[in-house]
């Protein structure tokens, strides 16, 4: 029920605000390549997650008799590793140039404050009328 409360406390708070929320971090510092590298490299190595999936998903392309075993695994976190360089920039610039025309737009986030806050609400009153 705890549960439940907060969600609805954090969504009529949500619709209760400014949309400030969402344009507020428009003071942020510069950061350097080398420092935003750092910090991702650092959460991936840290994150067990990653690892977990490795571990689960990796072997399964390991062919039994196609050659030593952990050449295939390093052949294939090469091959992960080289489709998702290839892949994530391109999403990243398109998501710091989204999240750029967002800020820019006051209304756009009034418009997600109040659709989070209805979100919210709705899962807070569904959470507390389920049946146990």
């Amino acid at each position: 029920m705890g549960g439940a409360a907060y969600l609805i406390w954090l969504g009529l708070k949500a619709l209760r605000s400014a949309g400030a929320s969402f344009i507020a971090d428009t003071d942020r510092h510069d950061a350097t390549f080398l420092s935003i590298y750092k910090q991702g490299a650092l959460v991936g190595l840290l994150n067990p997650k990653v690892a977990i999936f490795f571990l689960a998903f990796l072997p399964q392309f390991v062919v039994v008799g196609a050659g030593p075993v952990p050449a295939q695994l390093f052949l294939h976190g090469l091959l992960i590793i080289a489709v998702a360089g290839l892949i994530e920039p391109p999403l990243v610039i398109a998501g710091g140039k989204l999240v750029s025309r967002l800020r820019a737009n006051e209304r756009i986030g009034l418009w997600m404050e109040r659709t989070l806050g209805a979100v919210l609400v709705s899962l807070g009153v569904r959470l507390a009328l389920e049946n146990k």
